[in-house]
């Protein structure tokens, strides 16, 4: 496998009022990032939704698109407005089944905003752990200040499969995120991090454990901060990584490709 995949991006959003920052270019075309992702040797992408409406371009994009693939997902920041409309679930759940879904996320717990209710993150992200099982799907986790009861969640929701996506974190959480057998998202944070902590966690991930991502539009990795991230860019991304961990780029790709293709069944 000599070509990248993108674990993580939201261009399902791209002329789509859904997201703010991908309109600050009204000319932007999906076509077009696609095609400049394919030069980059790009050529398989995950979009992955935030909430139903969201979720359902995702969908609805992958069945346009050979090599993009879809993430249904209410993100934590999106738990309170779930839970106030009884026929979002009943949405979200008629996604599936659907080949083109490989995974469930992004979803899990963020208390650094904490734009949700604690209550209502928990409750979201327990129900979207039971529809991944029942649908025998990876699921994408976004954690941010809340490993704690993330960890007690994990525990008692297992056997799950999964990446941490834009994973940031301790050594002592990467151990254990491997423990449980979690692939981890490493995006264009890596290039732009001054934590001597946070770099040297990016050199600790096991190699087969590791998947890239963009987030885009977010976290432009360097040189190109400032401007709108594309997935693309995860070829930047995948060379810094080769540098700081003094491996050859062509393995990285081919290892990370395939970590990726296990873990979303491609």
């Amino acid at each position: 496998m000599n070509y990248l995949i993108d674990t993580h991006c939201h261009i399902q959003s791209i002329q789509n009022s859904l997201s703010e920052l991908w309109l600050k270019d009204p000319t932007l075309t999906i076509a077009d990032v696609i095609k400049r992702a394919n030069k980059n040797r790009v050529k398989t992408l995950i979009a992955v939704g935030c909430n139903v409406a969201d979720s359902r371009l995702a969908v609805n994009l992958a069945k346009n698109y050979p090599n993009i693939f879809a993430s249904i997902g209410i993100h934590p920041h999106e738990a309170d407005d779930f839970l106030k409309d009884v026929l979002l679930k009943a949405e979200f759940e008629k996604f599936l089944p659907d080949q083109n879904i490989k995974a469930i996320g992004e979803c899990g717990l963020d208390y650094y905003y904490n734009i949700s209710t604690k209550q209502a993150q928990l409750e979201v992200f327990k129900y979207q752990l039971v529809v991944a099982k029942k649908y025998n799907l990876p699921v994408i986790f976004h954690v941010r200040d809340a490993f704690d009861d993330f960890w007690s969640i994990i525990k008692q929701s297992m056997p799950l499969t999964g990446v941490i996506h834009s994973f940031t974190d301790s050594k002592k959480n990467l151990f254990k995120a491997l423990d449980y057998g979690f692939k981890i998202g490493v995006n264009g944070i890596a290039t732009f991090t001054k934590n001597i902590e946070q770099i040297e966690m990016y050199k600790s991930i096991p190699l087969d454990s590791l998947v890239v991502e963009t987030d885009s539009p977010y976290l432009t990795p360097v040189p190109l901060r400032g401007r709108l991230n594309e997935p693309s860019n995860v070829l930047i991304i995948t060379e810094f990584l080769a540098t700081l961990r003094n491996e050859s780029i062509e393995e990285l790709i081919y290892q990370t490709t395939l970590s990726a293709m296990k873990l979303f069944k491609l």
